[in-house]
């Protein structure tokens, strides 16, 4: 991230909110983080990706301006005033190496990330909109939103009509894998947030023009380990049976995770840890002669 920007004090209360917080927790009986630093990244509301991904998901599928304006109607905004601000904040390496051990239910750590983690996601949420607005900047954070919502058509129903995955993207912060999970520099085994701003901060560089650019099975016809990891087949080289997925995760998994953990929260997350992508983007030079190290070995 550049420094010594005028908006870079935004970036500092995003990191320093997520470091410093106490509500950065696993709720455990003694204070153990759920996330640790997060990557900020910057999009610009006119940017044409976000009118590709409405052509692409459904015509209910909000654009940064469409939402801004059902926020504060009659605000005029014109959609290249607008900044989409994204974050990515990772787990830590316990709960991923935690999580990377279980193979059909998640563990204790991921489903507390998920829930309590989730909580502070949103604490997140409203404290850049509070500190924006305080600077008296209009802004919103879409998931919060009244307007926010699910649907259950178009070609990646289940979906809603803005994706915290997919303002990442546009941001600069990472692509899709073959799970639909979003691969970043820090991994795949993260959350999301974002807030629609009106506010002139340059975008972030996209280091990438292709949506599955870090994903090995896309772009060396490699990996597919986040197949294996599914326990209910969901993933396969065509690709995430999101139907399956989600009747698995919000039904099942709400059930086991109340009885086991005594949490109210849904969760799997099994494809997320213990494969190449978990830790950050995967080396395709790298994860082959990893592989063929272990044939060897095993031969």
């Amino acid at each position: 991230m550049r420094k010594n920007m005028p908006w870079q004090w935004l970036v500092e209360t995003i990191e320093n909110f997520t470091v410093e917080n106490r509500d950065n927790t696993l709720g455990l009986p003694f204070h153990e983080k759920a996330f640790d630093r997060p990557l900020v990244g910057f999009s610009n509301g006119a940017d044409p990706v976000y009118k590709n991904f409405k052509d692409h998901i459904g015509s209910f599928y909000c654009t940064p301006c469409e939402l801004f304006e059902k926020t504060f109607p009659g605000s005029g905004a014109n959609p290249k005033d607008l900044v989409v601000i994204s974050w990515i904040i990772p787990s830590t390496l316990r709960t991923r190496t935690e999580q990377a051990e279980q193979k059909r239910y998640p563990s204790e750590r991921w489903a507390r990330t998920r829930s309590f983690g989730e909580d502070f996601n949103n604490a997140l949420r409203r404290m850049v909109v509070e500190e924006l607005r305080e600077r008296s900047i209009p802004a919103l954070a879409p998931i919060l939103s009244p307007f926010w919502s699910r649907y259950d058509q178009g070609p990646y129903a289940p979906c809603s009509n803005w994706s915290e995955r997919h303002a990442a993207y546009a941001g600069g912060l990472g692509t899709f894998g073959l799970c639909d999970g979003l691969i970043t520099l820090v991994g795949k085994a993260v959350r999301v947030g974002s807030v629609i701003a009106l506010l002139d901060i340059p975008p972030s560089p996209r280091p990438y023009s292709d949506h599955h650019a870090y994903c090995l099975h896309y772009t060396h016809d490699t990996c597919r380990e986040c197949i294996s990891r599914c326990p209910v087949n969901a993933i396969s080289e065509k690709g995430h049976d999101k139907k399956r997925c989600m009747q698995y995760t919000e039904e099942t998994m709400n059930k086991y995770i109340h009885d086991r953990y005594n949490l109210d929260t849904y969760a799997c997350g099994l494809c997320q840890a213990g494969v190449p992508c978990t830790e950050g983007i995967p080396d395709a030079q790298g994860y082959m002669k990893n592989q063929s190290g272990e044939k060897e070995h095993d031969g």
